[in-house]
């Protein structure tokens, strides 16, 4: 009887262990299944990284290249409006050597008509 006891138990623990045997390798398998994630996942946050920094790359390249066009724009503006500033100063020499000119003729008593 006591033989019985121990028989039983036996079978049990043997179930118990068959069990948890099987647990072990549904976890084993789960583990492993996780590593392949992570690794993917990991290729796939530095590929994401990559992508980033290229991005951003691409995008200061395209400013600088902005920026020169505009500084170039701007210099060209300068010019132009130094160049008017010339012109205009020319006028004004003109206009006023008119007035002189015209003032000169008013002291002296002229009505436009040569002498």
């Amino acid at each position: 009887m006591a033989s019985e006891g121990l028989e039983a138990r036996l079978a049990a623990l043997e179930a118990r262990v068959g069990e948890l045997a099987e647990r072990l390798r549904t976890v084993e398998q789960d583990a492993a299944a996780a590593r392949v994630l992570a690794g993917g996942a990991q290729r796939g946050v530095t590929e994401m990284g990559t992508q980033i920094r290229d991005f951003r790359q691409a995008v200061m390249s395209a400013l600088a290249d902005a920026g020169e066009r505009v500084s170039g724009q701007f210099d060209q503006v300068y010019n132009e409006f130094a160049e008017i500033r010339g012109k205009l100063a020319a006028v004004g020499s003109a206009q006023a050597r008119i007035v002189a000119l015209l003032t000169t003729r008013v002291e002296r008593g002229g009505n436009g008509r040569s002498r």
